[in-house]
């Protein structure tokens, strides 16, 4: 391996096309001998479980082997030079680009958190897919050719050219404010893995893990962060592809491509017909009624209710232990007396959470719809309530679809990914390859889910508490919130109303249910950490960038050198890395929700601005920054009213229900600030002055280049 590990020495511009095809050769065999590499090191670990290495040593393995290759990847990549650290140098071949491109893409909330909500919602969460695969026909026909052509380094730059310096400075906070929630989530993902792999804490697996993006963006930049999203690409894709291979293999009897099968969602289909008749579950839906309206009773007198529940549980620990019950039960019991809550406002939370759990869990298959359903709610033949809500529940598909296309579409970190390819074809080509990686992932997606109900159905739900499996006791110590079972009609085995899983759950733990070897779950992990590795690199460089290039230099400082901001660029990555990981432990949201409010964010204020500025002539610097600040504010507003967590923050009291427009959920508020985004722009601009000559020029060129530039 050379002193760089992908950039070999570039010759003279003269023999451009040649240098070209050798870098795409060295290229070629680095990345074979890698995945080679890769293989062989899950083999060997494979091994090594089978001849008793521990768990904590598998895992422990797994984190150091596979981080310390992408350190190793940011050290030999380290530059000072300004085009390399901010865009790789401008040589990113088509091909590894579109490969860099969906591992930044597919991040934590795709690897992990995909799958889960479509296990939860059926086949409505098939809106992720929909829409962030559509984004990426928007990024090809809309902008990345464009961008590309413009060159320089962000999209604040680009917005800058185009309008002037107030739209600068207002793309600049927009796009640190999209990212950071955005790298939250990675860093949160980041932590939830590192413990499961090594034991530690959630908060220390934080920071452990946070080194190993920080190796790589901090030291290397675009550069570096691009070879090495290559790697934690093919890291990613074969801990995706491996279990869901393996286990449909266990399922159905033969090797099949990892896509959804019409004889599994068949399978799963009958299962949930069976579960829904089951005498059993039936009787456990009626006790969760029952406790349905007594955390009702306890909300109407909170403090009385604490007494009494205090009272009841010490009462049943004495019975269970004076009957010789089984020591699970008693655990149990025990448990449920230490977890009471102690002040009056934290009981009042915790019997309104009660009261929702319960109400769920007492409806049919514990809350989750049939799969096969297009929809979450409702029935479009049903009464009036059922119609209404298969109609909200279409209206939010739709309006997610696009936030997410439009989102992807205006996404900072994405698009900086195009200003790194060597020409403006080869950015389009890279657009059609990342949408060819990405869908390895996406097409594999739906299929585990599948894979994983029918396990659950069939195998978990019936079994013993007695007997059941290590991992719901080892997930639930990660975190409660992943997993939770309860005995709650007491007959000593599992029901489906009985069983929580946690929609960040279901691809770690896909393996273990499963039955596959641990080696398997630690290969999962592996890849969930590339992915949100990979992605918390690119949102980590693209603030920095909007900090030291676009804000620092360009509207303050315009003197400064380009070591100069390459070095601030590096600090300041550190900064927000540390002040992002310091959010991530707080634990405020799950992942997929928390990363679909930040594509709303990202439609409403930059989608607007960047296709009218290409496309329309006309738009101005007044319309622009006018633009940007009422989409903006007209998604943030609507997620404040609707969110629980921004709802307290900001003391908004007025009821949830009349805050909603149409029943459309607050991650997709995109909706309604695009097309203010959209209505701003135009009217603000054809109530100001026209653009001068020169920015008119500027439109022109990016739509007629020249024959060289194309």
């Amino acid at each position: 391996m050379s002193a760089d590990f992908a950039t070999p020495t570039e010759p003279p511009r003269s023999d451009a096309g040649a240098a070209g095809q050798g870098f795409a050769r060295a290229l070629h065999r680095r990345y074979a001998l890698f995945t080679l590499g890769v293989v062989i090191f899950i083999g060997t670990l494979a091994l090594a479980e089978r001849v008793g290495w521990s768990r904590g040593w598998i895992g422990a393995t797994f984190l150091l082997g596979t981080v310390g290759i992408y350190a190793l990847i940011g050290l030999l990549c380290r530059t000072t030079d300004e085009s390399e650290y901010y865009v790789a140098g401008r040589r990113v071949p088509a091909i590894y680009n579109g490969m860099a491109t969906a591992a930044d893409w597919m991040s934590a909330a795709s690897f992990i958190g995909m799958a889960g909500v479509m296990y939860l919602q059926g086949h409505a969460g098939l809106a992720y897919v929909v829409g962030w695969t559509g984004g990426y026909c928007l990024v090809a026909l809309l902008l990345a050719p464009y961008l590309r052509r413009f060159g320089q380094f962000t999209v604040p730059d680009f917005i800058g050219a185009r309008y002037g310096a107030a739209p600068r400075a207002v793309a600049a906070v927009a796009t640190i404010v999209v990212s950071f929630v955005y790298v939250v989530v990675q860093i949160y993902g980041v932590g939830l893995i590192t413990s499961h792999l090594t034991g530690f804490s959630f908060e220390i697996g934080i920071f452990v893990g946070l080194g190993g993006v920080l190796v790589c963006s901090f030291l290397g930049g675009m550069r570096a962060v691009t070879w090495t999203q290559v790697a934690q690409y093919i890291v990613m894709i074969i801990a995706y592809l491996v279990p869901v291979v393996w286990m449909s293999w266990n399922q159905v009897g033969r090797p099949q491509l990892p896509i959804p099968h019409a004889e599994q969602l068949e399978r799963v289909s009958r299962l949930e017909q069976k579960l829904v008749a089951d005498p059993a579950e039936l009787d456990v839906r009626r006790h969760q009624q029952r406790r349905a309206e007594e955390a009702e009773r306890r909300l109407a007198d909170v403090p009385s209710a604490m007494q009494a529940q205090r009272r009841e549980l010490m009462e049943l620990v004495q019975l269970l232990k004076a009957e010789n019950a089984p020591l699970a039960q008693i655990q149990q019991a025990e448990r449920r007396l230490a977890r009471l809550p102690r002040t009056e406002e934290a009981a009042r939370e915790t019997y309104r959470r009660d009261l929702e759990t319960a109400r769920r869990q007492a409806l049919p298959l514990a809350g989750l719809p049939p799969q096969a359903l297009p929809h979450a709610t409702g029935d479009p033949d049903g009464g009036r309530a059922e119609r209404a809500a298969f109609d909200a529940s279409r209206r939010n598909f739709l309006a997610l679809v696009l936030c997410l296309m439009m989102g992807t579409a205006a996404m900072p970190h994405v698009l900086m990914r195009y200003y790194t390819t060597p020409s403006v074809r080869d950015a389009r080509t890279s657009v059609a390859w990342s949408l060819f990686f990405i869908a390895l992932l996406y097409l594999a997606a739906p299929a585990l889910v599948l894979i994983v109900k029918q396990e659950v159905f069939a195998t978990l739900v019936g079994t013993p508490f007695a007997e059941l499996p290590g991992w719901l006791r080892r997930w639930s110590r990660v975190d409660a919130s992943f997993v939770s079972v309860e005995d709650v009609n007491l007959d000593g085995v599992l029901q489906l109303g009985e069983l929580r899983l946690g929609a960040d759950l279901i691809v770690l733990a896909a393996p273990e249910i499963g039955g596959l070897p641990f080696f398997v779950t630690c290969l999962v992990a592996a890849g969930g950490l590339a992915a949100a590795l990979s992605t918390a690199d690119g949102l980590l460089l693209t603030i920095a960038n909007a900090l030291s290039h676009d804000v620092y230099y360009r509207l303050i400082n315009p003197r400064a050198s380009a070591i100069r901001r390459v070095m601030m660029t590096k600090v300041l990555v550190l900064v927000v890395a540390l002040l992002a990981a310091w959010v991530a432990s707080l634990r405020i949201a799950d992942i997929l929700p928390f990363v679909a409010a930040a594509f709303s964010l990202a439609a409403s204020t930059f989608f607007p601005v960047l296709t009218l500025g290409i496309f329309w002539r006309r738009a101005n610097l007044v319309g622009a920054t006018l633009a940007m600040i009422s989409g903006l504010t007209v998604c943030v507003g609507y997620m404040s009213y609707n969110l629980p967590l921004l709802r307290g923050a900001f003391g908004i009291e007025r009821p949830l229900a009349d805050c909603r427009w149409w029943d459309i959920e607050p991650m997709s508020a995109g909706v309604f600030g695009v097309p203010v985004g959209f209505a701003v722009l135009v009217l603000a601009s054809l109530a100001t002055r026209a653009p001068d000559a020169a920015r008119r020029r500027f439109v022109d060129r990016l739509r007629y280049p020249r024959p060289g530039e194309r």
